[in-house]
């Protein structure tokens, strides 16, 4: 072999295991990787063609011209009547293997290509597309209008539009003659009605499951199979509708995939019902871990009282051991019992809600009064500062000292202030009082050494009646209440004495 003159070139997808001729455009359904399609001799060992139509429905036809026909071609195919257009997407070996897949029922339905698509055959296929979402809408008012119990899902117009299947979905067996009479007047083409379930609906809308990957039913699965609630007692599963159903609103299919396996697995583990009896008492089955071979037995028939978990191996020598009678001290081998591996989660204690209850937090503390924050967060910094630190200590107590003192100093006028400021007041009062009001006195009258009472040398106090006069005096206790004086005890009765005299 010549290196010199060799050209190296870059490799593709065929020299690392992936062909690019062996992938068709994934936005179609049920598509299959061929992986066969890189090895020579491959599309010429058969004739089949696996032609794709509208969503999931597909078709094998002969290739009776020997077309040189790949992956991702458009093809017009024998049809009835007239003629219909498709998508290649599958030759070669792998055509034969999804003939038996789809159980066909003679090979005599496989139909003949004709020829690779026109430009006029797309136009009209195209056209004939465009028709199908106003066809389905207007189809399923005349199904209402007639009364019928029928849900009409999708319509896929031929290639040719000289005919449209309808498909439907109905609970009960439906009478639908009239309706096809009263579609073939309306719509002037041949009228074909195909009756699906809801996981071929499911299907051919596609979509994505739960699990993240497109839809089995629009990928790869063909043929349903029932599936029970059996499926998910057999794997431990909560019987959850919400969980257990799919986009169709039926129990998923994938509860079927593992089923074999678990069934298989369970057979190694002791019945439910057995009850193991040792020294220390009898131990009841709690919970298993099928795939793991463990089981977990509790002292309590009902509750989760004292757990041990144990291999399902020793589970079975305990069985044997209690039929010949015999009582091990202990459900473990060992002294200490076996525990579960259980994977930690950062967030177990944590809530979805935590980062609402900080911003509450926030708006509560905003709500308070600010002059509570200040002094808060004084006593906050007072409280962090070092107590081993003494010449901070020593600062802080010269400074407390120094404000101390000139707060004083501050607060000694003020007082003398405070305490001149009452006289004058009333003073001030007496003097801007109108003669209308009656005029308080500062003192109240004392009787002389002889027993007589001095006469009050103001003049109104001389037109003031008895009334007036008794309610002047208590005015002059109440005055010397303002000014701070004490009040005896024995001068409200000279009071009263005096205003008896005068009366």
């Amino acid at each position: 072999m010549d290196f010199k003159n060799m050209k190296f070139t870059v490799g593709d997808g065929c020299s690392r295991g992936l062909c690019r001729r062996g992938c068709g455009r994934q936005d179609r359904q049920l598509n299959t990787y061929d992986w066969l399609a890189d090895v020579p001799g491959n599309a010429e060992s058969t004739d089949l063609v696996e032609v794709q139509f509208k969503n999931t429905r597909k078709g094998y036809y002969h290739n009776v011209n020997a077309l040189d026909l790949k992956k991702g071609d458009v093809v017009a195919v024998e049809a009835s009547p007239g003629h219909d257009i498709g998508v290649v997407t599958l030759t070669g070996k792998l055509v034969k293997l999804q003939v038996k897949k789809a159980n066909l029922k003679s090979m005599d339905d496989i139909k003949r290509i004709y020829r690779i698509a026109k430009p006029v055959d797309i136009d009209k296929w195209r056209e004939a597309k465009s028709r199908e979402h106003g066809t389905m809408i207007q189809s399923r008012q005349i199904a209402k209008d007639l009364n019928l119990q029928m849900k009409i899902g999708d319509v896929e117009y031929q290639g040719d539009g000289n005919k449209a299947i309808f498909y439907y979905i109905a609970d009960e067996r439906v009478d639908f003659r009239q309706l096809i009479k009263v579609l073939a007047e309306t719509f002037h083409v041949r009228i074909e009605m195909k009756q699906i379930g809801a996981r071929q609906e499911a299907g051919r809308i596609g979509g994505t499951g739960p699990c993240g990957r497109e839809l089995c039913c629009a990928t790869w699965m063909k043929n349903f199979v029932s599936v029970s609630t059996g499926a998910a007692r057999y794997q431990d599963i909560s019987l959850n509708p919400q969980k257990l159903a799919g986009m169709c609103a039926k129990l998923k299919c994938c509860l079927n995939y593992e089923v074999d396996s678990y069934i298989e697995a369970g057979r190694k583990l002791p019945s439910r019902e057995v009850v193991l009896q040792t020294i220390d008492g009898d131990h009841f089955l709690f919970k298993t871990d099928i795939l793991a071979g463990l089981v977990t037995y509790s002292t309590d028939k009902r509750l989760a009282a004292n757990l041990v978990t144990i291999t399902a191996q020793r589970a079975l020598e305990i069985v044997e051991m209690n039929r010949r009678g015999e009582k091990p001290d202990s459900l473990s081998d060992s002294d200490e019992p076996m525990t579960e591996n259980h994977q930690v989660d950062l967030l177990a204690g944590e809530s979805l809600t935590r980062f609402d209850k900080a911003k509450k937090k926030k708006k509560q503390k905003s709500r308070g009064n600010k002059a509570d924050n200040k002094e808060a967060k004084a006593a906050n910094a007072n409280n962090q500062q070092p107590a081993n630190n003494q010449q901070a200590s020593a600062e802080n107590r010269k400074q407390r000292r120094a404000e101390g003192k000139q707060q004083r100093q501050e607060d000694k006028p003020q007082q003398q202030r405070q305490e001149g400021k009452p006289q004058q007041r009333q003073e001030g009062k007496q003097q801007q009082r109108p003669d209308n009001k009656p005029q308080r006195d500062a003192k109240p009258q004392r009787p002389d050494a002889n027993g007589d009472q001095q006469k009050p040398q103001d003049d109104r106090q001389r037109q003031r009646g008895p009334k007036q006069q008794r309610n002047g005096g208590n005015g002059n206790g109440g005055q010397r209440r303002r000014q701070g004086k004490p009040n005896t005890p024995q001068q409200p009765k000279q009071e009263k004495a005096n205003d008896g005299g005068n009366q």
